[in-house]
């Protein structure tokens, strides 16, 4: 072996050590940011007082705040934050477009406009409607999806990013006009639902709801992480995608319906929550690089990093009352769009 050689593969051993380590430092923020957020609430409970609770010697009352009230919460909004930021890396990369997201191009709202019809005609109470959502919420991603991908692809040239962008923009404006309509139509309970679903409240804060959106992440994540090859031969381009044997639009058409299904099951049960898609995939790449087979999970784990810790802080800024976790995630998110499209010029 060449002195040479020996400089690449140690180089490469050193990559794959500082990935591995950032891969522990994002479990070990994420495990923190679960301890810190079952001890934050309205009711104070001590660090001891949780650790008991969590091994069965809590009384009623602990029981009640941790297993009901603060864990469902919790696990929902790590799943929640894993998937939307996966989403958003795939629409990314699928459309070289480093500032798509699913909630900027209005895959969110097309979701959250056939949730709002269910619970328009439906209500949310029934144990049903925590099931059917996810479907109707994909049903209505799927459609707005179609539209975006129909009106921004021109043959011979692929999809646009800026297409992209401004098909995105004028479906999600159009969607938000017919919602307004809806709105007027509803009675006071149904309105505040809908009104806290678009500021990005977490409602569906119980067991049901985590089982609900379990199923869909165990089996879109394992697939999106088995695509992260075909994810690196796409952002080389099209024609060298081609000509390593990539089906292009087969491919790229997959991913869409992976992105587009991750995104409306996680919109049905945590409302319109913007920018994790946007953030959390720009902020993996800073650590990781651009190779998807890290860049994948770590992208995951600072989603659920990212919705845990808005979720918590918005549950104690304003206590008794709390801020919808959507907004918080756009305190931090409007400022970085900002920066990135600064950057982008």
């Amino acid at each position: 072996m060449s002195e040479q050689q020996r400089i690449n593969e140690a180089y490469k051993r050193k990559i794959v050590l500082r990935n591995i380590g950032i891969v522990i430092g994002c479990v070990l923020l994420l495990t923190l940011s679960f301890i810190i957020s079952m001890n934050t609430g309205y009711t104070k409970l001590s660090p001891s007082d949780t650790l008991r609770t969590l091994f069965g010697n809590g009384t009623d009352r602990e029981n009640l705040i941790l297993f009901h009230f603060r864990l469902p919460r919790i696990v929902i909004s790590m799943l929640v934050g894993a998937g939307l930021a996966l989403s958003g890396r795939i629409i990314q990369g699928v459309s070289g477009n480093a500032l798509a997201d699913p909630g900027l191009l209005g895959i969110n709202s097309g979701a959250g406009f056939t949730v709002i019809l269910y619970v328009m005609f439906f209500g949310t109470q029934s144990f049903l409607s925590v099931f059917t959502l996810p479907l109707l919420a994909l049903a209505g991603a799927g459609l707005s999806a179609v539209m975006i991908y129909m009106l921004a692809f021109k043959k011979g040239e692929g999809i646009a990013p800026i297409r992209l962008i401004l098909t995105g923009v004028a479906i999600q404006s159009g969607l938000a006009a017919l919602t307004t309509v809806l709105v007027v139509k509803l009675d006071e309970t149904q309105y505040n639902f809908v009104a806290s679903w678009q500021a990005g409240s977490i409602w569906g804060s119980n067991w049901k709801f985590v089982l609900a959106l379990l199923p869909w992440l165990i089996i879109l994540i394992p697939y999106v992480m088995s695509k992260s090859r075909v994810l690196d031969i796409l952002s080389l381009g099209d024609e060298a995608a081609h000509g390593l044997g990539v089906f292009v639009e087969r491919e790229r058409l997959n991913l869409l319906a992976a992105s587009v299904a991750l995104a409306a099951s996680c919109v049905s049960v945590s409302g319109n929550i913007s920018f994790v898609g946007l953030i959390a995939p720009h902020l993996a790449s800073r650590l990781v690089g651009s190779r998807h087979r890290i860049l994948l999970p770590v992208c995951a784990l600072t989603g659920a990093v990212l919705v845990s810790v808005a979720d918590t802080a918005a549950r104690v800024i304003v206590q008794p009352s709390e801020i919808p976790t959507g907004i918080m995630v756009a305190i931090i998110g409007a400022p970085y769009f900002l920066y990135l499209l600064v950057k982008s010029k």
